[in-house]
């Protein structure tokens, strides 16, 4: 006999997000998408296919997913948070803005409680502060493309 799953459907999700004050619509970017706002911050929400399930080693999976992380909603767009080092931005397709203290306190509360609320797994380093999609530090950039061929210790070089 097959064991009832711990998870609701991704309607009884988001019927459970509405009754939480949840803004729930309808998002034409993706097939069964779902944009999930509330407070200024969302979240883009996919019904997962039953092949996804198949692969999971566990069989009673979560029956939705992420397609973009918790944000600020723009326009009617997800940003995505980027952190450059010393300061956050909020970047869309059009617009890249710094990210203020009360939007950064915005998407940590809103993915909390998104979380607490669809039974996803809270880890310890999201639940102490905000975590970005991108990380852009200034003094990195470009690191990766310049390989430099080392100089030998017995070889001259142009400055000696």
């Amino acid at each position: 006999m097959k064991k009832k799953s711990l998870h609701p459907s991704f309607d009884q999700t988001l019927e459970l997000l509405r009754a939480h004050s949840f803004d729930v619509t309808p998002y034409a970017g993706v097939d069964g998408g779902v944009l999930v706002s509330k407070g200024g911050a969302g979240a883009m929400l996919t019904p997962t296919s039953r092949a996804e399930e198949a692969r999971n080693e566990d069989p009673d999976g979560a029956t939705l997913g992420c397609a973009v992380n918790p944000g600020i909603v723009v326009k009617g767009e997800v940003a995505r948070l980027v952190d450059r080092g010393y300061q956050k931005f909020i970047k869309t397709s059009q617009y890249e803005l710094p990210a203020t203290a009360s939007q950064l306190q915005a998407i940590h509360t809103f993915s909390e409680e998104l979380k607490q609320l669809v039974g996803a797994t809270s880890l310890y380093n999201e639940s102490l502060g905000t975590t970005s999609d991108v990380y852009r530090y200034d003094r990195l950039m470009g690191r990766e493309a310049a390989d430099a061929v080392p100089a030998q210790p017995r070889e001259l070089t142009d400055g000696h």
